[in-house]
Formats: C-alpha cells, structure tokens, sequence
C-alpha cells in the first residue's frame, strides 16, 4: 500500500546524508549498500549499509510542501525525543537514535538514522508462531507499554502542535477530535454519520475524560507491524512519531475491549485486566478518534487501495453505535 507522502531519495543524496551522519563515512559498494523499506505509510525509510559493514535505519520525514493532518505537524521530531527519553529505560527496547538533521539544508525534510534491529516483524509472523509463543511475546509487549507509560508529562496532547494541548485531559481530546474533524472538512470528507452526530456522542461521553488528571507517554500506534521479535521474545519497538501525552487506554493493547474480544496476553502483560464503565466509554471514545483518524487519512496520502478507507468507515460505525446506545 503506497503513500503518496513518502520523500524517496536517490543514493547519491543518502551517501550524502550519511557522510554528515557518521562524520565523513560513506555507504558501502554496490546496490545493495541501499534499501528501500516499503512498510511504513507516511515517512520513506531505508536499509543502510555502511562503508565500514554496519546496517542502519534512515528515515525522511515528508517534504514539508507535503499536506498532512494536523497532528503530524513535526511529528518526526516528536518520534526522536519519544525514543531517546524512553531509550533510558533498559525494559523498552527502543533502538537508539545516531543522528537527527532538521536543518534542511542537505535534504528538503527532517531524517535521521537509527539502529538497526534484528529480527522478524511481528505482524509478518505472528500468525506462523506456536500459541505459547506468541502468548509470551503478547504479555512482553503489555509489560514494555506499561513502562512507556511510566514517563510523566506535563500537559494533555502533542508535542509537535501546541495548538492540541491542554492542562486537562478531557478539553485537550477534544481539541484533538475536532482537529481531525478540521482535517477531514477541509478535504470535503464525508462519514456516514454527520460531523454535529459525531461531536454529540464525543460530549455525551466526555465526563468519562475528567477521571484523567496526570499525562503520560502513549505510544498509540504500538500494533504488530511496530514491534520486532527473536527467538522468542520482543526484540524492538519502533515507530513512536505519533506519540503523544495522554492516559494509557489510548494504547492500541486496550483497543481489542472495544472489539469485545477481552482480556489478552497483552493486558494481562500490562497489568491491566478489569475496567469500569468509564474506562470502557473511553476505550470507545479513542477507537473512534483512531477511526476517524484512519478514514481522513485517506484523502491525504492517496492509497492505491480501498482497504483502510473501508476498515475505517466499519469502525466508526461501530463506535458510534456504542456511544450512542450507552
């Protein structure tokens, strides 16, 4: 599934990229020294192979003529600072970050490079794993979401936008919901439930926000494409770029409440295995956002296949026919 995004580069301009990066070392012989990494859907990134043999991760952010939603405003220097703070804590295993140019001047966007991490992607393999291995690998992953969110903030809300934050949790998911709302009106987005329906079920629920009164770390996009594992065991966790000051029922380890699936390995690994009715208006309230989110994407980044609008437009129904029969 193609964005249309991604800052692709040639080889001469990521020679050049690695050169200021490691202080003069260039990429190693050959094509294959380069490539490209077609998972993600919003940043390029790339395989690097160094002159001296080491492999590591490059990712551009978009060109910043690229139109994007508001809450990805400088998102890719909300990713470095997430994982070089979480990177202090030895049970996350973050890669660590080498090198971080926003100066654009060499290249039109932000990039940096980053450790590589060995191993298989999650959600290439999870289906192939022997149950009492991927139930290890599900508790792993609750237990290193639960020490992302060990790290405290001080406001509600993005790093990258001001404009979404707030000293209270309920006021600044709000100003998150409606800047999706923003987004899709602006790309004349249309859902199958009004935009005025839609902020109705979000105020009826919102008291359920005011329990909130401390932010901390949320990854939010920590789904399987996000981790890597070896023998075993999660052997990485990339992608932090949206993260964002928030409470821990924002994690996508809460979202399959929502999909009446239960207590999983992974709220178990997390410690977190009963909710009260609050909890659950909020589950619903953050799988709606992340619908909307998913659905208004769409119109920005121009896939080539319907596949997330219509997953999408079935979890808002969903969520919209929870918030409004309860």
């Amino acid at each position: 599934m193609e964005s249309k995004t991604k800052n692709k580069k040639t080889r001469a301009q990521i020679e050049s990229m690695a050169v200021r990066a490691f202080k003069g070392l260039g990429l190693a012989a050959g094509d294959e020294a380069v490539t490209e990494l077609k998972q993600g859907w919003f940043n390029a990134a790339y395989n690097v192979r160094l002159a001296d043999g080491r492999e590591v991760i490059l990712k551009i952010a978009p060109p910043r003529n690229a139109e994007v939603m508001l809450y990805e405003k400088d998102i890719m220097a909300t990713e470095v600072a997430s994982m070089r703070l979480v990177r202090q804590n030895p049970a996350i295993p973050v890669p660590e970050i080498y090198f971080f140019d926003h100066a654009r001047d060499l290249c039109d966007s932000d990039y940096f490079f980053m450790e590589k991490i060995y191993g298989d992607n999650l959600e290439h393999v999870m289906d192939s794993l022997p149950a009492k291995t991927k139930e290890t690998i599900e508790l792993q992953i609750g237990e290193i979401i639960r020490e992302i969110n060990r790290f405290p903030g001080v406001y509600f809300g993005y790093d990258g936008n001001p404009e979404l934050r707030a000293d209270t949790w309920k006021e600044a998911f709000i100003k998150i919901v409606e800047s999706v709302l923003t987004d899709a009106a602006r790309k004349n987005v249309v859902f199958d439930f009004g935009y005025d329906d839609l902020r109705a079920a979000v105020r009826k629920h919102a008291p359920a926000l005011e329990e909130i009164t401390a932010p901390c770390l949320v990854h939010w996009d920590a789904w399987n494409p996000n981790f890597f594992v070896r023998d075993g065991r999660v052997a990485g966790i990339i992608d932090f770029e949206r993260a964002l000051w928030a409470e821990p029922l924002m994690e996508a380890q809460f979202r399959p409440l929502f999909f009446g699936q239960g207590v999983t390995p992974s709220m178990r690994g997390y410690g977190k295995t009963t909710f009260t009715f609050a909890e659950e208006q909020r589950c619903c309230l953050y799988s709606l956002h992340l619908a909307l989110v998913m659905h208004t994407e769409c119109f920005y980044r121009n896939y080539d296949t319907d596949d997330i609008f219509n997953m999408s437009r079935q979890f808002i129904g969903m969520a919209m026919g929870w918030l409004k029969g309860n």
